[in-house]
């Protein structure tokens, strides 16, 4: 039974964490400092210092890291160990709330550690589903070009908005009901109307000569 946790790490993930467990009436401490008396310590710190960070907690308690990319190994010596990684983008702006109707991926050793990541994914408010410990790097590029690549999309969109005079903002309720769709294919690849796709290069060519690769290699992805 776990009724205390101390979260380390006061980043974003951390705060969003510390935030609902105590939503959830457990007794939370939050801090950098790894040491503390309780059932479960969770690790919400860079990937680089979880190892170090790790080895500074006292093997007892249950420990667990949140990060999509790293190895259970990263937790040595504790052997009361799991994952469990919010598949989510977080910000310091916004709250627990920003964890509800999302998905986490859990990583675990044993039955015993099973339960306990199902049980701190389900009490974040998160629908947890299994990883392979070994698969957690081809995973998380999936969530990084989900996530970090979107961002990346939308400003080099934009950027040409900006330069042929239309409100960048424009942009979100298009990307926002490609979503809402299913991210069902339209538009000139998907019509396999190539001439408005060299037009576009064209275009890029002449305005915006280092987004040319960058849209060569998607218009290549769509098409296939």
């Amino acid at each position: 039974m776990i009724d205390s946790v101390r979260v380390v790490g006061t980043g974003r993930a951390g705060g969003a964490i510390a935030g609902r467990l105590r939503q959830r009436g457990l007794r939370v401490d939050a801090g950098r400092d790894p040491a503390a008396d309780a059932d479960l310590v969770v690790l919400a710190v860079p990937d680089g210092a979880i190892a170090d960070v790790a080895r500074a907690v006292e093997v007892g308690p249950w420990v667990a890291h949140v990060s999509g990319a790293t190895s259970l190994s990263a937790l040595d010596p504790h052997e009361r160990r799991f994952c469990v990684h919010p598949l989510q983008t977080l910000t310091r702006d916004r709250g627990p709330e920003q964890l509800d109707g999302a998905w986490a991926a859990i990583t675990f050793e044993t039955d015993e550690a099973g339960d306990a990541a199902r049980w701190l994914a389900e009490s974040l408010g998160l629908r947890a589903f299994p990883l392979a410990d070994a698969d957690k790097p081809l995973y998380h590029a999936g969530a990084a070009m989900a996530s970090n690549f979107l961002v990346t999309l939308q400003r080099s969109a934009a950027r040409l908005l900006e330069e042929s005079g239309a409100p960048p903002e424009a942009l979100v309720p298009l990307m926002q009901r490609t979503i809402e769709n299913g991210f069902v294919l339209t538009g000139p690849i998907a019509r396999g109307d190539w001439s408005t796709v060299e037009a576009h290069l064209r275009a890029l060519q002449q305005r915006a000569p280092d987004l040319v690769p960058l849209y060569r290699a998607l218009a290549e992805a769509t098409r296939q």
